[in-house]
């Protein structure tokens, strides 16, 4: 039985009880009155909404007295098609009121059956109608979602091109400026601003960094040495801190000067935290971006690129 049919609505109900709910409550009449408990019987399944009860004893109602098998047909005309069963099956209720019309022609139910007949046609053609919009909204719903889907190919692939782009009009980094306290990193091309980037910085920010273990970063002028992959953290560009100023300041305070200054993205494994990194500075002294970024800095920047980092 096909459970997907529409709901009839409260018109339904009205329908029923001006129409069809009178005829049954006829129990007097000759051809019923032998079968008059028996009637009772399935109308009280009905009543409990014992739908399937109750259309079994109108089946045996019609084989044991087929004179009253014209109400029979009529009740379960209606307990098919009534709105309350979740079982119901309007076909098979438009196949009892044809089967009532054709062998009763002398029945007090006929012209109400034929109204039946006629709102199940109706309902049928509604429910049709129904059932193929919402095949074409489904059908609809996956053509957007395919698009959808194109259309977040499309982006990436227009940002890959960009980046490619940006990278090929704009040529290498001749500087990198850092100013800590703007907590700002910008790439520069032969004195024209390429891109910035905004960064976290050592945990002790405030001043430039004087000795190992005190998680400043640095101040001074130094260049890019090295490219590391394999470090702990997603891509770094090696700083050659400390440069001889650096050395000389670290022998008069007696200390060691420290090292492994770097630019880099962020710890292997926490690529998640993306740019929820930059509200606070997190580094030992280092200058961080996201991933996304190193790489974009790291295909522009060469080796021998000049660091300057402003307080």
């Amino acid at each position: 039985m096909d459970k997907k049919q529409s709901r009839i609505g409260l018109h339904f109900y009205n329908f029923f009880a001006c129409m069809v709910m009178t005829p049954l409550l006829i129990c007097g009449c000759s051809q019923g009155f032998l079968a008059g408990s028996t009637f009772k019987e399935a109308n009280d399944f009905f009543s409990q909404g014992n739908y399937q009860t109750s259309l079994r004893i109108y089946e045996q109602i019609i084989g044991e007295y087929p004179a009253a098998g014209d109400k029979a047909l009529f009740e379960m005309g209606v307990i098919y098609s009534y709105p309350d069963n979740e079982q119901k099956d309007y076909q098979k209720s438009l196949e009892c009121f044809q089967r009532l019309l054709k062998d009763y022609p002398d029945s007090q139910y006929r012209q109400n059956s034929a109204e039946m007949i006629s709102y199940l046609n109706n309902v049928s053609i509604r429910d049709k109608r129904i059932f193929t919009q919402q095949k074409q909204i489904v059908s609809l719903e996956q053509e957007l979602k395919c698009k959808t889907n194109e259309i977040i190919t499309l982006q990436k692939k227009i940002e890959e091109l960009e980046k490619e782009l940006f990278a090929t009009r704009k040529g290498p980094v001749n500087k990198i400026l850092i100013e800590k306290k703007e907590r700002r990193l910008t790439l520069i091309s032969k004195d024209k601003v390429l891109k910035s980037y905004k960064i976290a910085l050592g945990g002790n920010p405030n001043g430039p960094k004087e000795k190992l273990g005190d998680n400043k970063t640095p101040e001074g002028t130094y260049i890019i040495d090295s490219k590391i992959r394999d470090s702990r953290y997603h891509l770094s560009l090696h700083i050659s801190y400390p440069n001889e100023k650096d050395k000389r300041r670290a022998k008069e305070l007696g200390v060691s000067p420290g090292g492994d200054i770097m630019i880099h993205g962020l710890k292997n494994g926490f690529s998640w935290i993306g740019d929820l990194h930059r509200d606070y500075d997190w580094t030992k002294g280092c200058i961080a971006v996201t991933d996304e970024e190193i790489e974009e800095i790291a295909r522009l920047v060469p080796n021998g690129t000049i660091v300057e980092i402003k307080p």
